[in-house]
């Protein structure tokens, strides 16, 4: 991978997902009472989501793939092409919808399942960015 603004947004999701792992509490009962705590997360992680999504559609515009209407969409996109796999285009997929309840009902956030995202979840991102970065070698 060799695209400056590939390389640049996958730096920025490596930030993200170590500002996570950085705040990430001992137990989801400190997260649901530290308000500070919860920002740092939820922002990372809403940040992360969308350099992926960012990420994808750069690639799908630089081999003239055919454009998905929705964030998910691109994800799965890259999976028809055979550039992403089903499992991490399906992982992808689902952050996606995490990240748009996040953003539009923050206020009924769930934050035990906040905490197990991450807990269990943010090596999707390092998947996702090994599976990109394999693009063109």
């Amino acid at each position: 991978m060799d695209n400056p603004v590939i390389l640049k947004k996958i730096e920025s999701l490596r930030f993200c997902v170590a500002r996570i792992e950085a705040k990430r509490p001992d137990g989801s009962d400190k997260l649901k009472s530290d308000y500070d705590m919860q920002d740092i997360i939820s922002v990372n992680l809403e940040r992360a989501i969308q350099i992926s999504v960012d990420i994808s559609a750069i690639v799908i515009a630089e081999r003239d793939l055919r454009t998905s209407n929705t964030m998910a969409g691109t994800f799965r996109t890259l999976e028809m092409a055979g550039l992403l796999s089903s499992e991490i285009s399906r992982k992808m997929q689902k952050a996606v919808g995490f990240r748009n309840i996040s953003v539009h009902e923050y206020e009924d956030m769930d934050w035990d399942l906040v905490f197990d995202i991450i807990c269990n979840h943010l090596s999707n991102f390092r998947r996702f960015v090994e599976e990109i970065g394999q693009i063109g070698e």
